[in-house]
């Protein structure tokens, strides 16, 4: 959770790209989740650290779901991630592909998979098979 003053927009803007680029799901204007893991607290903790740098407030909480609740939680994040891969995938399957730039974006993508997604198997085998296929 945190707070930034209005001017520069920029700070906001840094802020909310950063807590994207982890995967966090806003459940609030300035009130983010992540599921409770090493890396995404760490960088979290980076991220509060900035906020503060930029004169704003930050403060990390570690919570617990309600029951029942859980699923539609982790259904977002799920779905955030298999979006992103569906998109390698479709990208893979076009002439000229950029195969190093889709692995990267996987690589990306795998950073935020906390549930580990099935599909996250099938965009690794058609990368290799792919960059396999460039070779020849």
């Amino acid at each position: 959770m945190y707070r930034l003053p209005q001017e520069p927009s920029t700070a906001r803007v840094s802020i909310w790209r950063k807590l994207k680029r982890l995967g966090a799901i806003a459940i609030q204007d300035a009130v983010w989740v992540l599921p409770d893991a090493p890396w995404p607290r760490d960088h979290l903790t980076w991220v509060a650290a900035e906020v503060v740098e930029l004169n704003g407030e930050a403060m990390l909480w570690e919570g617990r779901i309600a029951q029942g609740q859980e699923q539609g939680l982790v259904s977002q994040f799920v779905e955030r991630v298999e979006t992103e891969y569906r998109r390698i995938l479709d990208e893979l399957g076009q002439d000229g592909a950029d195969i190093r730039a889709l692995s990267r974006r996987y690589q990306l993508a795998q950073q935020r998979d906390y549930f580990h997604s099935g599909l996250a198997g099938r965009v690794r085998q058609a990368l290799v098979e792919a960059g396999g296929a460039r070779k020849r």
